[in-house]
């Protein structure tokens, strides 16, 4: 949409949650509607392979969820688009919403004016590892509970940290989720399972689902 300089010109001066919203600013102010934006996401490619992994693992009873750093509004659409939103029983992630002139806003997870969240490891509008405690925590005590999960970005490092030795993460080989891990894995309980491409996520991830499935059926 003809904002590549205004981007990489303000990408060093906001946080990524106040860049984007500044950028939606832009465009209303050019003319930009939010359908515009609706349909330019609909250029957004989804891996065959990955999206294939999501609707296997939907089907097999698997609880997805998505802990993402993007927004609704963004996450939404690209998923309605591909046929993947139904998978998902829950979006965690920056809210958004149109205002009365049109406008797509976004805004923090976290309201960090009011409640703080306090972790040195995430920016201040979201911390991936205090959202993931809270779904640990809401889980009945009754249900024994395995966590698969699957990231790439340093904002994934906190959430992996949460992880116990019964849980499973999935970093992107040579992305910067893999790096922090790998810089010291002492760190990390979970087991680690890296991935570099689509095929090898879905069959990595389908593996582990059947592992977990299997073990559970012995118990």
């Amino acid at each position: 949409m003809g904002l590549s300089d205004l981007f990489h010109q303000l990408r060093s001066t906001l946080p990524w949650n106040s860049l984007m919203d500044r950028m939606m600013k832009e465009l209303h102010s050019r003319g930009e509607t939010a359908d515009d934006i609706a349909e330019c996401l609909k250029k957004t490619p989804v891996h065959p392979r990955i999206a294939a992994a999501i609707k296997a693992a939907h089907a097999f009873g698997c609880d997805l969820r998505i802990l993402s750093d993007a927004n609704q509004f963004f996450i939404e659409k690209i998923l309605e688009y591909h046929d993947l939103l139904g998978c998902f029983s829950k979006i965690y992630t920056n809210p958004t919403f149109v205002d009365e002139e049109g406008r797509l806003r976004i805004f923090p997870y976290h309201d960090s004016t009011l409640s703080p969240h306090g972790c040195s490891l995430c920016p201040s509008n979201l911390c991936k590892g205090q959202v993931l405690n809270n779904i640990q925590a809401s889980a009945p005590e009754s249900e024994r509970q395995n966590f698969i999960y699957l990231g790439d970005g340093s904002g994934d490092y906190c959430p992996t940290l949460k992880l116990g030795d019964k849980d499973y993460v999935m970093p992107r080989k040579n992305y910067p989720l893999w790096n922090c891990i790998f810089s010291d894995r002492a760190f990390v309980k979970a087991e680690v399972r890296e991935w570099s491409n689509g095929e090898e996520l879905e069959g990595i991830l389908l593996h582990l689902i059947n592992r977990i499935s299997s073990e559970r059926s012995i118990l």
